[in-house]
């Protein structure tokens, strides 16, 4: 592997990274999304930092605690260790929907902190997720983006510029090699054209 460097992909968890099941944080039922492992390697072998950003409103809505969030970090650093691929950062916005915080997604609040923390250069470094509130965050805190367009999506609001991702694809494998320079993948301008 490369040495560290300044640069990170940050990875929502919940639909993009595991498969989703609203407010789990039991490790028993993490499962990865199809390619997640083998796109998680390639970007670790290429010397990019891994570093997982998520909103968890379940804390403040009763529905866990945090130490359960810790619990599922743990067990997903470990899953990951397992399949030879290195964790850097799990950073998570235990905030509920209208709380008014600035590290709830669509706000860059998340991955700025996570820069800060890891000494991230954002402007060298991506986000990729499931929605279009993952690229708003990614596009507003500075990264190039990728979402994964895989039919989380359910507000497809594209009215603003930092809801449009620069790359779409299927699988956390295809975003890697986006990433990577070893494939184009669509824009949504692409798409529009076709």
């Amino acid at each position: 592997m490369k040495p560290l460097s300044d640069r990170a992909v940050f990875i929502d968890k919940d639909g993009t990274l595991i498969e989703d099941a609203p407010y789990n944080v039991d490790p028993a039922l993490l499962h990865f999304t199809p390619g997640a492992v083998e796109g998680l390697r390639l970007l670790n072998s290429q010397g990019w930092r891994l570093i997982v950003v998520t909103n968890q409103p379940g804390v403040a809505l009763g529905r866990f605690d945090a130490q359960a969030l810790v619990r599922l970090q743990q067990a997903l650093t470990r899953m990951l260790a397992e399949e030879g691929v290195t964790l850097e950062g799990f950073h998570a916005c235990p905030h509920a929907p209208g709380d008014g915080c600035t590290c709830r997604k669509p706000q860059p609040g998340l991955l700025q902190w996570a820069a800060h923390v890891h000494g991230i250069d954002l402007s060298q470094s991506w986000m990729v997720g499931d929605i279009l509130n993952d690229v708003e965050a990614g596009r507003r805190a500075g990264c190039r983006t990728v979402l994964l367009d895989v039919g989380h999506e359910t507000e497809w609001d594209l009215s603003t510029p930092w809801r449009i991702p620069h790359h779409r694809c299927r699988t956390l494998l295809e975003a890697a090699g986006i990433v990577t320079g070893r494939r184009r993948a669509a824009s949504l301008e692409d798409a529009s054209h076709a």
